[in-house]
Order: C-alpha cells, then sequence, then structure tokens
C-alpha cells in the first residue's frame, strides 16, 4: 500500500486491519458537516446511541454551504461522509450529481413521513417559517393581517432569503396555499413593496428575530419557529407556515466503509426516542409519525410535526426553488436596493 493513501485512510478515522492475509478497513470515525447551532446539538442525541452500539465516533463539524460540498466532491478530498443540507441545497446538490442515493436497506428505519424519506437524503428535521409578533401588539390571524401596517402598526424583520419570505405575501395577497408555485416573483415583490417603509431590518441570522422582538425594536416578524418557541414574550402562530426539512445526504465518492458506518447513524435518526430526546435541545421535530405520543404536553404547541400543527401549514417547494433560485436571487437584490 502506498504511503499516500494509508495517510489518507487514517485521516479519515479507518484503521486496516489484517484478516486471513487480506488487507480490510475498520472504520473507527466519522464526520457530519451540519448547520450549526442548536440544530446541530440536537445531532448529538443520535450520535450517542449510534457510539453505543458500534464504537463508532462521529464528529460534528459546521458550518455547511453547499460551496463547501461542491469544492470537497469536486477536489475528491472527501473529508465528511455526512453532510446535511436544507431542501433548496439538496435539490440543488443532486442536480450537480454532488451526492450519491442512500442505501435504505442498511438504514432499515423505523416509521418516517413519506416527504422525509428521499433517494439521496433522509429528512431528519423539520422546522417551519411562521409569523410572530411580540405579546401586547395588535395579534394578527392571516398574512393579510400581517402585510397591514394601517391596522396592525409596527415595524416588521423578514428573511433577506426569499424561500423564506416571497410566498408569505402571495398568501396575503389572497393566493391559496395550494396554488402558491410556481411563484409569481413579481406579484410577490410588488406586495412587499406595499410594506417597505415599515421593514425595519432584513435578516441574515435566525436569532435576529427574537432579540429583535424582544427589545421592542420591532413588533413583527417572519422568523423560523424554533427560534420564537417558548419566548415569554413573543406569541407566534403555525397557521398557514410554512414546513421544510434539513437532510442528511452523503457526499459523491465517500469511502466505502465510512458510506456503510454512516447509514448505521442515519437508522439512530429515525428512532423515535431519540428524536424525543433532540426534541428537548430544539423546539424542532424528527421524521417519524409517532413522535407526538413522546413530546412534552407542556411545549406540544411549539413543534411543527404534531397533527394540529403539520395539518395548517404547507411544503415547501424545493424543486422549483433548484430551477429557479438564479433568476429569484437577481430580482430579490433589485427589491433590495429600492429598500
Amino acid at each position: 500500500m502506498k504511503r499516500r493513501a494509508f495517510t489518507h485512510l487514517a485521516t479519515a478515522g479507518v484503521a486496516m486491519t489484517a484478516i486471513g492475509g487480506v488487507a480490510r478497513a475498520q472504520v473507527k470515525e466519522i464526520r457530519i458537516i451540519e448547520a450549526g447551532g442548536k440544530s446541530g446539538e440536537s445531532i448529538d442525541e443520535y450520535i450517542k446511541p449510534f457510539r453505543t452500539k458500534t464504537g463508532i465516533n462521529c464528529v460534528r463539524e459546521n458550518p455547511n454551504p453547499l460551496g463547501k460540498l461542491r469544492a470537497m466532491v469536486e477536489s475528491g478530498k472527501i473529508t465528511a461522509c455526512l453532510f446535511e443540507l436544507g431542501s433548496d441545497s439538496a435539490a440543488q446538490a443532486r442536480g450537480l450529481k454532488l451526492i450519491e442515493p442512500l442505501d435504505w436497506d442498511a438504514i432499515a428505519p423505523q416509521p418516517m413521513f413519506p416527504e422525509a424519506r428521499t433517494e439521496f437524503g433522509l429528512g431528519y428535521q423539520y422546522f417551519s417559517t411562521v409569523m410572530a409578533w411580540r405579546k401586547g401588539v395588535k395579534e394578527p390571524k392571516s398574512w393579510a393581517d400581517f402585510f397591514n401596517t394601517k391596522d396592525f402598526p409596527g415595524k416588521r424583520v423578514l428573511p433577506d432569503y426569499p424561500q423564506y419570505c416571497l410566498a408569505f405575501a402571495l398568501l396575503a395577497d389572497g393566493v391559496a396555499p395550494d396554488k402558491l408555485f410556481p411563484l409569481d416573483v413579481d406579484r410577490a415583490l410588488k406586495k412587499l413593496g406595499t410594506i417597505k417603509r415599515d421593514i425595519a431590518v432584513l435578516w441574515k441570522a435566525g436569532a435576529q428575530p427574537p432579540q429583535l422582538l424582544n427589545d421592542n425594536e420591532v413588533q413583527y416578524a417572519i422568523s423560523w419557529s424554533g427560534r420564537v418557541a417558548g419566548q415569554p414574550k413573543i406569541a407566534f402562530t403555525f397557521n398557514q407556515g410554512m414546513f421544510d426539512l434539513s437532510y442528511i445526504c452523503v457526499p459523491k465518492g465517500a469511502a466505502k466503509e465510512e458510506r456503510a458506518a454512516a447509514m448505521k447513524l442515519l437508522h439512530e435518526m429515525t428512532v423515535v426516542q431519540n428524536q424525543a430526546k433532540a426534541a428537548e435541545v430544539v423546539s424542532y421535530t424528527g421524521c417519524s409519525p409517532e413522535l407526538e405520543a413522546l413530546l412534552p404536553k407542556d411545549k406540544i404547541n411549539e413543534f411543527p410535526t404534531t397533527k394540529a400543527n403539520k395539518s395548517v401549514q404547507w411544503q415547501q417547494n424545493a424543486e422549483w426553488w433548484r430551477d429557479n433560485g438564479e433568476m429569484v436571487d437577481k430580482k430579490w437584490e433589485q427589491f433590495r436596493l429600492n429598500l
């Protein structure tokens, strides 16, 4: 064996053992690149049982931009066998052939919501984008109310991400949730223009909306649900919210032995008891339809996938964003310049 090849295996956490005169790889450690924050910390609740059962450690790294995956695959230097991607990034990664199909037979999943099981990714975590407001202000009941700054006065904070913003403008303009896609981008931007004087901030980091609401810098927000759940000064609703998933994928070219170990970690992500532990870390939920029974009753309204909450939401259309994201980004930049 060339020293170069041995060094690569050792760096990847793979030891070589001789069995019957044949050198075989024994995985000691794998790596996952994830989004960071509380979501990343919740992954530890899957790593713990995985490590106990297999003796294999899993190291978390972040952040996880799509460009990092692309650079890794195109260079051939695969430093992690698992990579977390948002639904739109996962759709792009499939189109760019940056990820490999999962071995669902090896994963042997427990019951899952159907949209969480795809050929190229396991939807390990649900999150929602919702309407939130500071307690004490006039409470909005719909996106039409949110965009009605005359009857619901106050400053707004919106995402600086069109995929988490434009559809809500269309809902406010009377489009039904099941008619949102294909998005009428120009109509959505026109509707956003009607409240631009009341847009105080376009946020980049998920921590901004709750901070601004708590400080009374703004009174209404579009926010990720897990960021505002449990905040004593903030109220929110899942009604007409958008649910989405974060997927765990395998980078193209990952070592065979590491991929095999990774399937065992993905199995743990389908185990409902592990998902309940992860939900204690962050108010997002896993992919099991059986999870609701294990969630804390005093916080049951915080979670995106309870029957009551999931039924009043609609799902992000990642395929549409894959095909149209570049066009939308150009129009979004022009909109931002006019704020």
